[in-house]
């Protein structure tokens, strides 16, 4: 599965949502099933389906799938 495809998938099963919801300019808080508590499991998904660990700075910087895309391009993810 390509990376940008299989990150959708990581955003719509742990936010819950459709995955055509999931687009750049999804942002975090933008949506109600996107809260503090949702974005951590987001992260944890995140790390386990790309094998990475991300640190606390990238985890608060994830504002948004563009910028999830950008943070995991600093850990070698190709998109």
């Amino acid at each position: 599965m390509e990376n940008t495809e299989k990150l959708r998938q990581v955003f719509a099963e742990s936010l819950e949502i459709d995955k055509n919801k999931v687009v750049d300019s999804l942002e975090y808080n933008s949506i109600p099933e996107w809260d503090s508590v949702a974005h951590m499991s987001l992260v944890a998904a995140i790390d386990s389906a790309f094998d990475i660990m991300l640190d606390t700075d990238d985890v608060i910087d994830m504002s948004s799938f563009g910028e999830a895309k950008k943070i995991l391009a600093k850990y070698d993810v190709e998109f």
